[in-house]
Order: C-alpha cells, then sequence, then structure tokens
C-alpha cells in the first residue's frame, strides 16, 4: 500500500488500497485517497503523541484498549449530575426574567411619585421641579390635537444636563415611576400625553448648542434647542438644517417623532440628518449610539431604533446632526386649480417629471379662504383664489436655472389649469408667498371656534395613488357638514386632514372618527402608512397594528421590554402592553 503525507500533519499518512486501485480506470488514475481505517479509532488521531497514527516507515503501533476505571465512572456521573443541574438553574432563571416582563406593569401610587418628584429636586434643586397646576396642565393636553388622555403628570422636571437627566431616570426607575419626556409640546398624536401619570421632563432649558463643526457639516446640540433659532446662529457659515416642521419643534421632538415638513421632498425626514445620539436609558445608563463620520459600517444601527420611537425606549439627551449648504438661490411659486383631483394630479406628474423642487405643497379651497379672512397681514397683502393651490419652491445655484426649472413647470401643470402662475420676484414677495402656506395649522388653531376641537392627521402613500386618495378623502369629509380641510406635502406623497367639531356632540364625534379610520383603511389598501410624519402616540396605536401586523408589534414590545423592562419610558404611546 502506498502512503501519502497529509498536508499539516507531518505524521499523518492517507494510505491507497490496491482495492481502491482496482475501481479507478487506468486512464482516470488520479489516485484518490482514503483515510486507513486505523486514522479513525480515535479523534486524537493528529495528534503526534497518539498511538494511532502510522510511522514513517508504514508500521502501525499496538493500541492496547483502556477500560474506564470505577473512578472515572464517578466523576463522569458527578460531572453529568452538576451539569444537568447548572443548567436546569439557568433556564430557569431565564424563563422567570422573561414572565417578569410579560408582567402588567406596576406603576406607583400618587404618593410615591411626589416622593420621587421630592428627591429630584433635591437632586437638580428646588427650583428644577414644579407642581403648579397651570404647568402640569399644559405639559398634559394640547390644542393641537383630539389624542388627549385625562392623566396629568403629578410635576414638571426641568434638567440642564444629561447627568441631570440621568439622575431623574435612576430615581424614577427604581420607584416605578412613569417619565414622559416634553420638547414643544406642538405634536398632534397625543405623543406627550401622561395616561399614567408619573413626571413630565421638560428640555426648555437644554438648549445649547454644544460643538459646531463647519468643516465637517454637522453640529452637536441638547434636545431643547429650536431648529429656527438653530439655523439663525449657523447661517453666517452658509449651512443649515434643511428640515422644516413646526417652527416651534424643537430638535428632541424632531427626533422622536421622525419628523419632516415641507422640505421632505427634496431633503428627506430627520432619520436621514441624524449622525448619532446621546441617551439615558430608563434606568439612567447613558449610551452614545455611534461616532461622528457620515458613515459607519460597525455594529447594530441604535441611531436609527431611538430615531421615531417617542421617547419610548430611552431619553435624548445630545444629537450630532448633519447639516447642507443653504441654496445660493431660491425662489416660490404659487397657481390654483379648479379640483382638488387637478392639484393632485399635477402634483404628481411634477414629481416624475425629475425638476429638483426643493417642497412641493397643497391647500385646498377651506384653507385658502381661510388665508383671505384670516391671515397675517402680510398674507393678506394680495387676494388668493379661494381654489385648491400648489405652493411650489425652487432652490438652485443660479437664476437663470431657477427661471428654466419655473418655466417647465409651468409647461407640466398646463393640462390641469389655465390660471395664472404667480412668481415670486423679489425675496420679500418669496417670503410672504411661502408664509401663507406656514401659517396655515395656527390660522386654523386660532380661528377655531369656542367649544369646539381640532382632529387632525395625516396619511402617506405611493405616489401614483396620491390623487385618487386626496380627493376621496376631500369628498367624505366635505359631506359631514363640518369645517374639514386637506392641506399637505404632496412632494412625498403625505397629507393632512383636519376636521372642526363638537366634542360634546356624540354623533359629530362618532362621524369624524369614522371619516379618519377610512382614510387610514384606504391609505393601507393603497400600500401607504397611516403616519407619514406625526408619529403614533396615542392617537393611531389601532391603525399601527392594522399597517404592521401583530408578528411585527409583538417584535417591538419584545425590543421595548428588553430596555425598558418596567415600561416606564412614555407608556402608552405607540403600542400597549400585552402579556
Amino acid at each position: 500500500m502506498a502512503a501519502r503525507q497529509v498536508l499539516g500533519f507531518p505524521r499523518a499518512r492517507l494510505t491507497l488500497t490496491p482495492h481502491s486501485r482496482n475501481l479507478i480506470p487506468s486512464v482516470q488514475r488520479q489516485h484518490r485517497p482514503t483515510f486507513a481505517p486505523q486514522a479513525y479509532q480515535s479523534t486524537r488521531w493528529a495528534s503526534q503523541q497518539s498511538n494511532n497514527i502510522p510511522e514513517g516507515n508504514g508500521q502501525e503501533k499496538p493500541n492496547p484498549q483502556r477500560p474506564i476505571t470505577r473512578e472515572k465512572w464517578i466523576i463522569i456521573v458527578l460531572s453529568t449530575m452538576l451539569f444537568v443541574d447548572v443548567s436546569k438553574s439557568y433556564w430557569k432563571d431565564l424563563l422567570e426574567k422573561d414572565e417578569r416582563s410579560l408582567e402588567k406593569p406596576t406603576y406607583a401610587s400618587h404618593k410615591e411619585m411626589l416622593e420621587a418628584a421630592n428627591e429630584i429636586a433635591q437632586v437638580l434643586g428646588q427650583d428644577a421641579v414644579t407642581y403648579d397646576t397651570d404647568v402640569l396642565e399644559h405639559h398634559g393636553h394640547s390644542d393641537w390635537s383630539t389624542s388627549n388622555s385625562p392623566g396629568r403628570a403629578v410635576s414638571v422636571v426641568y434638567p440642564r444636563t444629561t447627568d441631570h437627566v440621568s439622575a431623574i431616570a435612576r430615581i424614577c426607575s427604581a420607584r416605578n415611576v412613569p417619565m414622559v419626556p416634553f420638547g414643544a409640546g406642538s405634536s398632534v398624536e397625543g405623543n406627550f400625553s401622561q395616561p399614567y401619570s408619573g413626571i413630565c421632563i421638560d428640555f426648555t432649558y437644554m438648549d445649547k448648542v454644544i460643538a459646531f463643526h463647519p468643516d465637517d457639516m454637522d453640529v452637536v446640540v441638547q434636545p431643547g434647542v429650536n431648529w429656527v433659532d438653530l439655523n439663525n446662529q449657523i447661517a453666517h457659515t452658509g449651512l443649515f438644517v434643511p428640515l422644516d416642521p413646526s417652527p416651534t419643534a424643537t430638535v428632541g421632538g424632531m427626533v422622536s417623532t421622525n419628523c419632516s415638513g415641507t422640505n421632505a421632498m427634496r431633503y428627506g425626514t430627520m432619520k436621514d440628518w441624524v449622525l448619532n445620539l446621546t441617551v439615558v436609558l430608563p434606568d439612567g445608563r447613558v449610551i452614545k449610539t455611534r461616532r461622528r463620520p457620515r458613515k459607519t459600517s460597525a455594529g447594530y444601527n441604535l441611531t436609527s431604533l431611538f430615531v421615531g420611537a417617542e421617547g419610548t425606549l430611552g431619553i435624548v439627551t445630545e444629537v450630532t446632526l448633519k447639516l447642507a449648504p443653504i441654496p445660493k438661490e431660491t425662489s416660490v411659486a404659487v397657481v390654483s386649480f379648479p379640483t382638488i383631483h387637478s392639484a393632485a394630479a399635477a402634483a404628481s406628474k411634477l414629481i416624475r417629471s425629475g425638476i429638483q423642487l426643493a417642497a412641493l405643497e397643497l391647500m385646498d379651497d377651506e384653507q385658502m379662504k381661510l388665508l383671505n379672512i384670516h391671515g397675517s397681514d402680510a398674507v393678506r397683502k394680495r387676494a388668493w383664489d379661494e381654489k385648491p393651490t400648489l405652493f411650489l419652491k425652487f432652490s438652485g445655484t443660479t437664476k437663470d436655472a431657477i427661471k428654466s426649472d419655473v418655466s417647465s413647470v409651468g409647461e407640466i401643470i398646463r393640462p390641469w389649469t389655465d390660471s395664472k402662475f404667480h412668481f415670486a420676484k423679489t425675496k420679500q414677495d418669496e417670503l410672504d408667498l411661502w408664509s401663507a402656506r406656514k401659517e396655515a395649522l395656527f390660522t386654523m388653531v386660532n380661528t377655531r371656534p369656542k367649544g369646539t376641537e381640532i382632529w387632525s392627521t395625516d396619511v402617506a402613500v405611493p405616489i401614483s395613488r396620491l390623487a385618487e386618495i386626496i380627493e376621496i378623502s376631500k369628498q367624505e369629509c366635505g359631506s359631514l357638514g363640518l369645517f374639514a380641510s386637506v392641506i399637505g406635502h404632496v412632494g412625498d406623497g403625505n397629507f393632512h386632514v383636519s376636521m372642526m367639531y363638537d366634542p360634546t356632540d356624540l354623533q359629530q364625534k362618532q362621524a369624524v372618527a369614522k371619516c379618519v379610520k377610512n382614510m387610514m383603511t384606504r391609505a393601507l389598501e393603497m400600500e401607504g402608512t397611516v403616519s407619514g410624519e406625526h408619529a403614533i402616540g396615542i392617537g393611531k396605536k389601532e391603525c399601527l397594528v392594522d399597517e404592521l401586523g401583530e408578528e411585527t408589534i409583538g417584535l417591538m414590545r419584545q425590543l421595548k421590554a428588553s430596555v425598558d423592562p418596567k415600561w416606564i419610558m412614555n407608556p402608552g404611546k405607540v403600542f400597549d402592553w400585552m402579556g
């Protein structure tokens, strides 16, 4: 028999048997080797000390069988018993931990919550905690939304640093006290409501710019920084945060709801502009989700986990934002349409045209009427056509480029309207025209009849279905005999419906709720989403189940339970606890 050396094992040999030679034709004599049977007798065959390894002369050493002694049997049995006992203990602890995470959350009593607030005051100072009823009401109820809860926090606390927030979290975690972050209070789905009471954490005094890196085009800020103020502070460098939500919005709330606004068509949403986050976890631990480069492929994308989580997983205390160059030239144009369908259809055509619009917004006839009656002085300088209207924002490197885009837009929309195209001739014209769009929500809230509430909500659908869903939604909400209006960021398939109703009139309330539910259902049938930019809060929890299904929500609950096993971070938002 021929023996061959095994690569990597100098003393191991492969043996080619005569029987295997006879099975291979001479023209295919590849000498496929097989291990000699002796090579399988021990898992230690590759060891230089093994008696089963053939020597270089092909002779094998004897391999006497060694019986297992009584002492070895005892060691094996005891080891097995110990392994089984440890395994049982491990799995028991694991199952008990899982069972605890499925236990219905138990929160502190009102008295215990007050004790926690008092302990926080001792750490942060008495002036950092308030129990004033008017302040509590302001932090627990929104006139901009019907998604409110009857509960109120026992106190509002005002941290100034990450360490302060960490101390608050440790105290609340030790006492099972719910924590509810509060930014500007401009969200509309009850995102800062307090259905389980607790302590409200207001970031008014965490409004500092921590670091500005103009060469890297990023900035590190605390959550209480207002985005408009930030852009004004850094404008001299030619950079800005390109999001455009409510002018009152602060960065922390923008992160928590993954906000967008009118510029989303060109620049995307908040998730596209967050580099990293510093987050205080429910038990007080502090983490940083990643470092500062523009790209990374290191580990889980924890930044995206917290963006849009509505404060249910942790409290954001620092945000590193990417910045964009301020466009050298901008302008605004406005054009009206005979119907809401024609306006939406023209918008869809513009989106697919390839023209780089900065924003594309829609306001219906009801909104335009409000502008003529209740708009600001700057807005009421012109008489607006009380028809569905598109507001277009242009940006580019030269005025000629913008003029070319405006001309192209005019040609594209011609099949849907013969109305005059109003184009801003000066910077003041540009500001006045765009102010009409930005004032819309505030105008509605300020003109709301006494005793009524506004139900404002949004959906988003694929661009090809935009005109259809806007037309149907407009017809349905308009048939209620109430004030109802459609307004939207149609440039990215997102629109809003707002209706005013009497909350004491059960029939009105049910009719409005049904109209909203129908709109959500239609959006899902069109492969859309129940929330384009308002997040879920307490107002859309049932709709989220319809959109994602119980299995996906179940995974979200598991993530929540692993990070926040006591369920104390902004409880009652996004989804409910379920055992």
